[in-house]
């Protein structure tokens, strides 16, 4: 099947002005503000405890990032990702050994660091985990991750609180057994102004910012992170060689830091059994990002028409590919005694709407419901509301015993999506709406935005704008209809066409009194999400 794929430069050129040509790099680098003296912006002491760190890992991060170029680069090419030959993490009679405060996981609530009464609200709705996040739900700007890494070291010590406007009371985290992690930042990204001229790894800023702070004989458990965005099983020595290099500064033993970690590209599906055996010393888990998943397969699969997905939310939650992969993470995680979890379902309760939130819950039963079939432990939600349905759909306090009878070792992780869902113009329109929508959320400091009952994160908005990339570069054989069933060919003008017509849509919906920045930053969104689909700029940042 032949494709017609759009030249660099060529999409949606006309609407961008020379001031936008030049944002290439868009998202740009973290840096701190102008002027602030690291030294006391940041704690004593840190800079010197970073700098040792620095030398050593950040050449090492920079190799893996350039080593995942060359892998994408080859899939283009038609050289896929394949499982590697047989060694001693596949062969090998090993085991890990869980600890008893992580046995039950069968909810894992997940939320922007940043936000102090999303973080209380999560440690208090009862989840047996809450992960709190620098990464993909929180926006990549200095005084966000500022505030979020102090938030963390206040929840672990269980002392954070927020003021309760409403009730007019200071509300405090409730003691609870809940595991609490930490995401920091991907290795794909970068952290800058903090040494000169010199990027850092952020995973390593953020993961040993945590560390330095945290006085273990404060804690109720090990301190503990989830790894986000692997690619690869040498990854995983790079996340064990930082929690052992961390571990001998900080005084603890080797193997005092634990982890779990999200499978969230597609390459990594191939390589599952060698992460664990890397990082076994540290791993008590498995994670299913599906989102971020199906951002990597699109992203993988770009240069074919075959991989063209269907609108986003006429995609079943059960659909192969997806399936695939929900079967393999248990089926690895299991043989080797340690917890699966499955995805987040973006679909939200709503106290506000009674339909939209009998329908949100009753997705997220009949998901958690598949997950467990899957012989998951567990599940991630963002809403406390989802919390005990979910935790009802999963066996207690785990399933790690239970094994599929006669796994395939290498089962096909490459499922074409054939006669999946629909491919519509109004999934288009309601892709580049989300795209503005999110981007506005993004420019005004948000990780994570409701968007029509949906809460979109930095892997949803990147899905939506790989899917109009797509439709874009295989407009010539991949058939988009509209409302009458007939072809829409999704050429530049027409892409240019509807984001002017949604950008309208949303400002002509805004209040009359709305302040002329919000106008102004919802016209830079749009600006910014046709750039990032024209540059081709699909990376997870």
């Amino acid at each position: 099947m032949a494709s017609t794929v759009i030249p660099r430069g060529e999409a949606l050129e006309h609407v961008l002005s020379p001031e936008d040509e030049k944002k290439i790099s868009y998202p740009p680098i973290n840096r701190p503000p102008a002027g602030v003296d690291l030294n006391a912006e940041l704690p004593g002491g840190f800079m010197n405890f970073l700098a040792e760190l620095h030398r050593e890992f950040t050449p090492r991060q920079q190799r893996l990032v350039e080593k995942r170029k060359q892998v994408l680069a080859k899939a283009h090419q038609g050289r896929l990702p394949e499982y590697l030959a047989p060694s001693e993490a596949i062969t090998g009679d090993w085991k890990i050994e869980l600890p008893d405060w992580v046995r039950d996981q069968r909810n894992q609530m997940t939320g922007p660091a940043d936000d102090a009464e999303l973080v209380v609200k999560m440690l208090n709705s009862g989840a047996p985990g809450v992960m709190l996040d620098l990464e993909d739900s929180m926006a990549n700007h200095w005084p966000n991750l500022m505030q979020g890494v102090e938030n963390i070291i206040h929840a672990l010590y269980g002392e954070l609180t927020y003021y309760d406007k409403k009730r007019e009371k200071t509300v405090a985290i409730a003691p609870r057994p809940t595991v609490i992690y930490t995401r920091p930042r991907g290795l794909h990204i970068s952290q800058g102004g903090i040494f000169e001229d010199e990027l850092t790894s952020a995973s390593l800023f953020d993961t040993a910012l945590v560390a330095y702070l945290a006085d273990a004989s404060r804690l109720k458990h090990p301190l503990s992170f989830y790894i986000p965005k692997s690619e690869s099983a040498k990854e995983a020595l790079w996340w064990r060689d930082l929690f052992q290099a961390l571990a001998r500064l900080k005084g603890w033993k080797k193997d005092y830091i634990k982890a779990m970690a999200l499978v969230e590209s597609f390459p990594i599906g191939y390589q599952l059994d060698e992460f664990v055996f890397n990082l076994r010393d540290h791993l008590i888990g498995l994670n299913l990002g599906r989102w971020d998943y199906m951002a990597s397969l699109i992203h993988y699969h770009l240069h074919d028409p075959n991989w063209v997905l269907a609108d986003r939310n006429t995609i079943p939650h059960n659909v192969p590919f997806f399936q695939a992969i929900r079967e393999r993470i248990p089926d690895v995680c299991h043989k080797r005694g340690i917890l699966a979890i499955g995805g987040m379902t973006a679909l939200y309760p709503s106290r506000e709407d009674p339909e939209l939130n009998e329908r949100a819950l009753k997705v997220l039963a009949e998901d958690k419901k598949n997950e467990a079939n899957s012989l998951m432990d567990g599940a991630w939600t963002g809403h406390p509301d989802q919390n005990q349905i979910a935790i009802e759909q999963f066996p207690y306090p785990n399933q790690i015993h239970s094994l599929r009878a006669n796994p395939s070792p290498r089962p096909d992780l490459n499922l074409i999506p054939l006669g999946v869902g629909r491919r519509t113009i109004e999934g288009t329109r309601a892709a580049i709406n989300t795209v503005i929508r999110y981007r506005h959320g993004y420019l005004s400091g948000k990780g994570a935005s409701l968007i029509r009952g949906y809460m979109e994160d930095l892997a949803t908005d990147r899905i939506y704008r790989l899917m109009i990339a797509q439709r874009l570069r295989h407009r010539d054989v991949v058939i988009i209809t509209d409302e009458q069933g007939k072809p829409v060919k999704h050429t530049p003008q027409m892409i240019c066409k509807l984001f002017t017509e949604e950008v309208n849509k949303i400002m002509s919906a805004l209040p009359a009194d709305t302040p002329s920045e919000i106008r102004t930053r919802y016209r830079e969104a749009r600006k910014l999400s046709e750039q990032m689909i024209k540059k081709e700029n699909f990376n997870p940042r």
